[in-house]
């Protein structure tokens, strides 16, 4: 069982760029909460759980520094960076601002604009996410859901609005998430993503939108809940 300074990590599987990979399985790590805010974690004790070189690791948590998510500590590793309820908060604001009116829009231009199939084509990774859900692999969930949600607003065409979702979701802290995976509370929220899939496809706006409101209150209320 991992301890304080040994988090939680996903397998990084089968990648050529492991630098990437890497970083994407500390941010999932940041957002589910295994690596805790103020901690410092080493590049070698990380890079020993993930079975691979120093080397790596210590390119992605720059990565991740780049982004603010950590701060570098002389000699020592890297140090979370914590946030505020109000930086939740303010972060939630923002993320309802973009993605509410989006999916809306991807929803009204259904069939015209956006082909029905390339919104069932999302349903793979909708159903990953329940999957996750039902094992209760949380790290699972979190990277699942990041890439559904990210591929359903790139139905909008807009590349800068998905760079600006992805910086806002890995800031978001999800500390209330392993304990709703205990009770087997998550798996309804998932499924969720199934039924925005099938209001986005019979072109119903409002629906979306209001589901998708739904879904982000989630994410500020138990989902974020008890900072550490």
């Amino acid at each position: 069982m991992p301890g304080r300074d040994q988090p939680n990590l996903p397998d990084l599987g089968a990648r050529r760029n492991v630098r990437e990979r890497i970083a994407d399985a500390l941010r999932a790590a940041l957002v589910a909460g295994e690596m805790r805010p103020g901690v410092v974690y080493s590049a070698p004790a990380l890079a020993e759980r993930f079975g691979v070189s120093a080397t790596p690791v210590r390119e992605a948590m720059l990565d991740l520094a780049k982004e603010g998510l950590v701060t570098a500590v002389r000699n020592k590793g890297f140090r979370v960076t914590a946030l505020s309820e109000r930086d939740l908060d303010e972060i939630t604001e923002v993320r309802a601002l973009i993605e509410v009116p989006t999916v809306g829009r991807v929803a009204s231009a259904v069939p015209a604009e956006v082909p029905v199939a390339a919104v069932r084509a999302l349903r793979p990774l909708a159903d990953a996410i329940v999957a996750a859900a039902e094992r209760r692999d949380i790290l699972a969930y979190i990277e699942a859901d990041q890439a559904f949600h990210l591929e359903l607003l790139a139905l909008a065409g807009n590349s800068h609005l998905i760079g600006v979702v992805r910086d806002l979701r890995h800031r978001s802290r999800l500390y209330g998430v392993p304990s709703l995976a205990e009770r087997g509370e998550l798996v309804p929220s998932a499924a969720e993503h199934l039924e925005l899939l099938d209001h986005i496809a019979a072109g119903d706006a409002a629906a979306a939108e209001a589901l998708m409101r739904h879904h982000l209150r989630h994410v500020r209320g138990i989902w974020a809940a008890r900072l550490p």
